[in-house]
């Protein structure tokens, strides 16, 4: 069997529910600052244990993540010992259905640094990443030598053949070990598969050929930089998995839509103003929402021998954010807003992008290249810390 994808050898599955906040509704550090100091994020959280210096103890003495990760892994061992039990050697057919599609699919360990034959990487990244993000994840994962979160990996080719497979196996074993709803009213379930053919078949599956990461490039590049071998994910080819939109929020810059409109104006692009103009259902415009007027641009057209498709992302934040306004789109200026989620205080305005197709992004793979950062995203996503898996091992 390779090695490259395997089971968890060591791991504790939850026995009730998730320890405080729901831990996927935040992307912002801010917004996990603010959860830590509620009523409901205490130290004992698995928020807390993600995020230990970003908990209101930790600012209140300046600790930087270094300093707070001792007392991390202090709570991330009362958490495994109150909200948790114990597996060995076992792989998990997980199942989450809602509103935003149906994902079925294997939790298991697999190697983001691990090459084919050909020397190409096995996990393969869609997506460029913020690399202070990847240097943060990298430390907590060092400093707790335990995955709490699953990246989401798709395979390039056979997802279908991946999916009959995890059904197979739920169909063979008992009533899940857990079964969950989440704040967006997702049902998560998830089974437990120990060793023997039934294990062996579904991953031999899984290692078919190689996975495109849907969601979690920094949780990839976070495992392959720091000094664990393994990355817990969740392997699904569906059968609905979705591609929504996901915009850039201008955040605490004081532009105004005169401003935008000037700006963008000599830049050279096309500007239209409205009022409540529908989003962008296609690739080639961006509708920006500012207080009392909607703006409507169109992007200029690919260049003569520029790779295509062209994903609107990198174009707008190069040449609406960085060429014509000024701003670092890796700053804290810009923050990258899924469809759907609130834009939050301090919003000057939302740029609304068309969802990307996944044909474009397998045609992006398939050329060697990379999406924009923050370009996909993918659901239903797995949920954080139903599973969690031993990486010093």
């Amino acid at each position: 069997m390779t090695r490259w994808v395997r089971a968890i050898k060591h791991g504790w599955v939850l026995t009730d529910r998730v320890p405080g906040p729901d831990v996927d509704e935040f992307a912002e550090a801010g917004e996990v600052v603010a959860a830590l100091a509620g009523p409901h994020g205490g130290r004992d959280t698995l928020l807390a244990v993600q995020h230990p210096h970003r908990t209101p103890e930790a600012l209140a003495q300046g600790l930087s993540l270094a300093d707070a990760l001792p007392a991390a892994r202090q709570a991330l061992d009362r958490l495994r010992g109150s909200a948790y039990r114990q597996v060995a050697e076992v792989v998990a057919p997980y199942r989450v259905d809602g509103p935003d599609g149906v994902a079925v699919g294997l939790l298991c360990l697999v190697d983001p640094a691990a090459v084919d034959v050909h020397g190409m990487s096995w996990v393969r990244h869609s997506e460029e990443v913020y690399p202070q993000v990847v240097v943060e994840r990298a430390a907590v994962l060092a400093g707790l030598g335990c995955a709490t979160s699953a990246a989401m990996l798709v395979p390039v080719i056979d997802g279908a053949q991946l999916t009959a497979a995890v059904l197979a196996s739920i169909d063979d074993l008992r009533a899940p070990a857990v079964s969950t709803i989440d704040s967006d009213g997702r049902t998560h379930q998830l089974w437990l598969l120990g060793p023997g053919t039934g294990q062996d078949a579904v991953l031999a599956t899984v290692a078919r050929g190689p996975l495109l990461v849907a969601d979690g490039n920094h949780r990839v590049a976070a495992a392959a930089a720091s000094d664990r071998s393994s990355l817990l994910a969740l392997v699904t080819g569906g059968p609905a998995l979705r591609i929504s939109a996901i915009h850039r929020a201008l955040v605490g810059t004081e532009l105004t839509s005169g401003d935008l409109v000037d700006a963008w104006l000599r830049a050279g692009l096309v500007v239209q103003e409205g009022r409540a103009l529908d989003p962008p259902r296609h690739p080639g415009s961006v509708v920006a929402r500012t207080s009392g007027v909607d703006l409507r641009v169109t992007l200029p057209e690919p260049e003569p021998g520029e790779p295509l498709p062209r994903i609107d992302h990198g174009l707008v934040e190069r040449v609406l954010i960085a060429e014509a306004l000024g701003i670092d789109p890796a700053g804290p200026h810009v923050r990258a807003l899924p469809a759907g989620h609130p834009a939050g205080p301090h919003v000057d305005a939302v740029l609304q992008l068309a969802a990307v197709p996944f044909a474009d992004v397998l045609a992006v793979h398939q050329q060697g290249r990379r999406m924009p950062r923050k370009s996909t995203y993918f659901t239903p996503k797995p949920r954080s810390g139903l599973l969690l898996a031993d990486l010093t091992e």
